[in-house]
């Protein structure tokens, strides 16, 4: 804990914004000006360091940014200015795409590591409220409502999520999963409520609270890294307790006229209170003892194919050599194994049935998809057959163990071009399907398991299961799930349900029936 401290509170980076930041102080007019500052040459530049890896260009970098901040208090041209603060807003662009950097290389998983992320690409949109501020543009609000736009970016909008997604580290549950989307839209609302509607901007403050005092609750219910830790981490986001109090009673006055808050009260106490405790208290408590990231890497096989499929050859009989390799068998009827190890000798029927609110977006999609001839499903739901055929395909070009393409049609229209493999992970054995789009490839990790007498095939399973993009290198994990159930209804004769989610809203439906040629 201690050499931490060190490293970080003795680093060229923060001996250099302690510097300027107390030659600010000693210069600036305005003291109120030094609570974005605050954030500027101290707070930002510390957490940045619990982030990146910092190289020589890092550090000069900084030293360049910082140096801008603490010129703007002595330089007197307009021009230097919007310069110095351009020089600011560059460094804040580059932290928002490390950020969007950091969600590429792993998607919509893990709740801790996205409220870093979109706190890193918030930090871009307080960058340019601060060079509008300094540069004097007519956003349309009085310039000191930019300022504080400015400064809302750099606590609510980066320190906020930056300490929420270090928080969720240490803590994770149903709970932190809900109130996380709710605090990282808040600044938008928020933003967004002041701009265009006073009651917006209180419905989304009081959204706000109950995602603040529940992460109040949940830190008192969290074993931190070190006891000093506890102290200031609890204390700093007790503060977010009382501050976010003023803003509704602002929001209040600004909705119904109940309740007058000046900004100059907000500025004394709302901002003051989220500078030294919210701010000041959180960054030390994080300094401390930094929490490692629990964030899997995942080292499963890739199908390599991309675009339209090349390299099938011979006729495959099943979509698996051994259903025996993924789920124990001895409870499933004998029609499920025998379907997924000799297929091709059953007649596929599908109902497709898409969600109401999901239609016009599958209307635009089928443009689309009819031209690539991918997940190409039809638009109705009238009770239709699938042919298909079963083709082995280049192990060498798809790069995955003994693969397989499932070529699926409706009439002349390919519908899927599925690529089946297998891996395994853990002594577990995971279905591993590909889904070659151009340029592009959609991945579905499926784990499989024998429950009263069905077979179930989920993407929401342990550690690889998941639905992914992948694109070059990089693997991409999408916001969608599925879910396979199948059963034998009579003998010899089998129904399958496949339901599909997009942020955990169903949005299709495929009931399949499987008879025996």
């Amino acid at each position: 804990m201690k050499a931490n401290l060190r490293s970080r509170l003795f680093s060229s980076i923060t001996i250099a914004g302690v510097f300027f930041f107390i030659a600010s102080s000693i210069l600036t007019s305005e003291p109120y000006l030094l609570m974005l500052t605050a954030a500027q040459l101290l707070f930002v530049p510390l957490m940045l360091q619990l982030l990146l890896e910092t190289k020589r260009k890092h550090i000069i970098f900084n030293w360049i940014a910082m140096l801008s901040i603490f010129l703007l208090q002595v330089v007197p041209s307009s021009t230097g200015q919007m310069v110095l603060a351009f020089i600011y807003m560059i460094l804040t662009f580059f932290v928002a795409c490390y950020g969007l950097k950091r969600f590429f290389q792993r998607g919509f998983t893990n709740w801790a590591e996205i409220s870093i992320d979109i706190g890193m690409m918030y930090l871009f949109v307080g960058g340019l409220w601060f060079f509008a501020y300094i540069a004097g543009f007519d956003t349309g609000f009085s310039p000191l409502i930019t300022w504080l736009t400015a400064i809302h970016f750099h606590y609510s909008a980066f320190l906020l999520p930056i300490s929420l997604g270090f928080f969720g580290r240490l803590h994770d549950s149903t709970w932190y999963r809900l109130i996380v989307p709710i605090i990282l839209a808040g600044p938008i609302l928020v933003a967004i409520g002041i701009s265009i509607s006073p009651l917006l901007e209180f419905i989304s403050v009081l959204l706000y609270i109950f995602a603040i005092y529940t992460l109040i609750v949940l830190t008192y219910r969290t074993r931190f890294l070190s006891h000093l830790q506890t102290i200031l981490i609890r204390l700093s986001f007790s503060a977010l307790g009382i501050t976010i109090l003023f803003s509704l009673l602002y929001a209040t006055n600004n909705s119904f006229g109940l309740w007058f808050v000046s900004i100059d009260f907000m500025l004394k106490f709302h901002g003051l209170f989220n500078c030294l405790i919210f701010g000041m208290l959180g960054v030390l408590g994080w300094v401390l003892v930094p929490p490692k990231t629990k964030q899997d890497v995942w080292n499963f096989p890739v199908s390599q194919i991309r675009g339209a499929l090349k390299g099938a050859g011979k006729q495959h009989p099943g979509l698996v050599d051994e259903l025996s390799d993924f789920v124990d068998i001895k409870t499933l009827p004998k029609t499920i194994v025998h379907f997924y190890e000799n297929t091709d000798q059953y007649r596929l029927f599908a109902s497709v049935k898409w969600a109401t609110w999901f239609k016009p977006f599958a209307f635009c999609y089928k443009l689309i998809s009819i031209k690539l001839q991918q997940l190409n499903l039809p638009i109705s739901s009238k009770r239709t057959e699938m042919t298909y055929k079963i083709r082995a395909v280049d192990q060498m070009l798809d790069g995955r163990e003994n693969p397989r393409a499932w070529i699926r049609q409706v009439k002349e229209d390919t519908v899927f071009v599925a690529i089946y493999s297998q891996h395994k992970t853990e002594g577990r054995a995971y279905m591993n399907i590909a889904l070659p789009l151009p340029y592009s490839s959609m991945v579905g990790i499926l784990q499989l398991d024998a429950i009263d007498g069905a077979l179930i095939l989920s993407s929401e399973g342990e550690s690889d299961s998941g639905i992914y993009l992948a694109a070059g290198k990089a693997l991409f994990k999408l916001p969608l799930s599925e879910h396979f159930l199948i059963n034998e209804t009579i003998a010899g004769i089998l129904t399958a349900h496949h339901k599909m989610r997009i942020f955990g809203i169903p949005f299709l439906h495929i009931d399949y029936t499987i008879n025996q040629k």
